[in-house]
């Protein structure tokens, strides 16, 4: 950033403490407001009723109280006819009141206003300032943020906590950890080193920066630590994925006496993201109930998508969606979520359907959850209908519903269609790309997804092991054999990205199973630095199937029954070597040791219905969600448990 090494290093006199300052700031006010206090404590605050009292106008006191409550209730309208009256009674010189109308501006995303009030301002102070730059913040214009920030202190305007706070968030949405540390200097220049405002702002703008071991120094160096300190950094851990972490913190907090609060649960709640945690959610979840905020409606709802990211049984997600009172957009929305990262499509059809059929309006998360289940079901005609909602809704532009939209065309094999949507977005994050990567991998797509990758690379964006999986996976199904070491090697020694997973190694064992490289292949597999599991001694015995390999197959299939004695799979590959080699009485001791053993291949099963958005039948959510044996009684056969009969047909917003 160009204004890094400016102004924020420019000497700064602070004359008296700044808390003394923000104080005064906050406190003094004209002689004639004492008189008027009895005055306000009668009149509503209300801005619609105040609106019907114009006589109550006249005093700059209460308009600007009744200002200030257009600004946090979001009454732009009221707002901008106050403003008038303002001009109209004389008041545009009044510091108060004008600051009082950039805020409201601010808070109501008409920043352009607020600074077009504050440039007309003969007299600024330091809360006008900070007013002005928090609503460039909240409209997520950081630079400027920081322009007006480093030109406040040209001006000599004493820091206060509020305004090195708002800096801080600034400095966090630009992920800029150096001028952070730069605004960091200079609060402990002007004596703000023990703030908490000031030290809760500094931990979330390094975790946010991916600086843990800077937010654990600012936090160690806080001398009064409350809860709201023990919540931003228990944040911080959640951001960055370290659950273990927050788990430590969380019981450090309690062993000092204080008592967390629905905020701090739900951070902590919010650093759960995988089967491993889910043992780690339930304790927390315990200890919600001990607290007794169980129904705390902002925790339920994060417990129903905690639970569902942690993979949990489909009877639990139940149990946890049958403690939602409160049915609002929220709730569905996080239902909705959850059975999509189940991966149980059905059930997530069918609680929009109930979403809609309640008249509840839908938004970004919503869509962008239904597209999930509609790509993990494949269901292509359905997810045109989602696509046409979605240019009805003007969702269209948003950049989560783009990156569903481009992850449902892409598996269900529309590729160009996935191009399409993946061209036609303004901007591309990282989920952009590995939704395309992995949809062309998943269809074969080999050579076009070398070519993306690289192309992704040279456009600036850092691939993350669900990139480098999609290219494994490619250069696998194209034999690009040389191709594919690289890329994993690449990924081994980005010291950035977490250890290779299990599924990296299953696709190395692949690429050379499929050049004919066995030997090299089982060398692979026994070079590991983390445990085998079952995916690569699958690899390679599909392999030996394919080229003939007896030795090495028996040694996989050993493996393979020792980890997952009751797969059906292992045995089946096994006796397909044999049976392949000509040994066709140990393929039959093979099937009879499977019968023995009452190991059965299961079936395949496959049922998509084409009337997936006929009107779905009315049904309570308390019955919905009550007893999930007793839905499943109903929807038995495949022909019910089908995607039929779960969407509306009509979609009024």
């Amino acid at each position: 950033m160009s204004l890094r090494h400016s102004a924020i290093s420019t000497t700064h006199h602070a004359r008296k403490p700044s808390s003394y300052l923000l104080s005064r700031a906050l406190n003094t006010q004209p002689e004639h407001y004492n008189n008027t206090l009895n005055t306000a404590a009668t009149v509503k605050l209300d801005p619609n009723a105040a609106l019907q009292q114009p006589e109550s106008l006249q005093n700059p006191y209460i308009l600007n109280k009744i200002i200030s409550s257009c600004a946090e209730t979001g009454c732009f309208s009221i707002g901008v006819q106050l403003h008038s009256h303002v001009i109209k009674m004389g008041f545009h010189s009044n510091v108060y009141i004008t600051t009082s109308l950039i805020d409201m501006y601010g808070k109501c995303a008409e920043i352009l206003c607020a600074h077009k009030v504050f440039g007309e301002m003969p007299y600024r102070n330091a809360v006008t300032w900070n007013a002005l730059i928090s609503g460039y913040v909240k409209a997520r214009d950081s630079c400027t943020a920081i322009e007006l920030f480093i030109k406040m202190l040209r001006e000599d305007i004493p820091v206060n906590p509020f305004g090195v706070s708002t800096a801080l968030v600034a400095c966090a949405q630009l992920e800029d950890v150096e001028l952070g540390a730069q605004v960091h200097g200079l609060s402990l220049k002007a004596g703000l080193e023990s703030n908490v405002v000031v030290g809760s702002s500094l931990i979330d703008m390094h975790a946010k920066c991916g600086d843990m071991e800077g937010s654990t120094k600012v936090f160690d160096g806080l001398v009064d630590k409350n809860v709201v300190v023990w919540t931003s950094m228990i944040a911080g851990y959640a951001l960055n994925h370290s659950p273990d972490g927050a788990m430590i913190l969380i019981k450090e907090m309690s062993r000092s006496g204080l008592k967390a609060n629905f905020v701090t649960y739900n951070s902590l709640l919010s650093s759960f993201c995988c089967q491993d945690d889910l043992i780690y959610c339930k304790q927390i979840h315990c200890r919600v109930i001990q607290e007794g905020l169980e129904s705390n409606p902002y925790l339920v709802t994060t417990l129903v998508i905690v639970y569902s990211e942690c993979a949990c049984s489909l009877r639990e997600f139940y149990k946890i969606c049958s403690s939602v009172t409160k049915w609002d957009q929220i709730a569905w929305n996080a239902v909705i979520a959850g059975f999509s990262n189940l991966g149980v499509g059905e059930e997530a059809l069918m609680c929009f359907s109930q979403m809609r059929q309640a008249d509840l309006a839908i938004d970004f998360f919503t869509l962008s959850s239904v597209l999930k289940a509609l790509a993990n079901s494949s269901a292509l005609e359905e997810g045109k209908q989602i696509h046409a909602l979605a240019f009805k809704t003007w969702y269209i532009t948003n950049l989560y519903v783009q990156n569903g939209l481009v992850s449902m065309y892409a598996k269900c094999g529309k590729i160009n269609d996935a191009k399409k949507v993946f061209s036609s977005m303004d901007e591309h994050d990282l989920i952009s790309w590995n939704s395309l990567l992995t949809g062309c991998a998943q269809h074969g797509y080999g050579r076009e997804v070398i070519q993306m990758f690289e192309q992704m690379r040279r456009s600036g964006f850092k691939p993350n092991l669900t990139t480098f999986l999609a290219a494994l996976v490619a250069c696998s199904h194209v034999g690009f054999l040389e191709k594919g070491l690289e890329y994993f090697e690449l990924m081994k020694s980005d010291n950035f990205l977490p250890p290779a997973q299990l599924e990296h190694y299953a696709c190395v064992v692949d690429l050379y199973g499929r050049a004919g490289f066995l030997h090299e292949g089982e060398a692979f597999i026994n070079s590991m630095p983390i445990e085998q599991g079952p995916s690569v001694y699958k690899a390679l015995l599909s392999a030996c199937q394919v080229h003939g390999n007896k030795e090495i197959a028996v040694r996989s299939a050993r493996k393979l029954v020792e980890l997952c004695p009751n797969d059906p799979a292992v045995y089946v590959l096994l006796a397909n070597v044999l049976a392949t080699e000509g040994s066709w009485n140990d393929a039959a001791r093979v099937r009879k040791l499977m019968c023995d053993k009452g190991v059965r291949k299961k079936p395949g099963d496959l049922s998509l219905s084409p009337a997936l958005f006929t009107r779905a039948p009315t049904v309570p959510v308390e019955e919905f969600f009550s007893d999930p044996a007793e839905l499943y009684g109903k929807c038995s056969s495949d022909k019910e448990r089908g995607l039929s009969n779960l969407l509306p047909r009509s979609y009024n917003h």
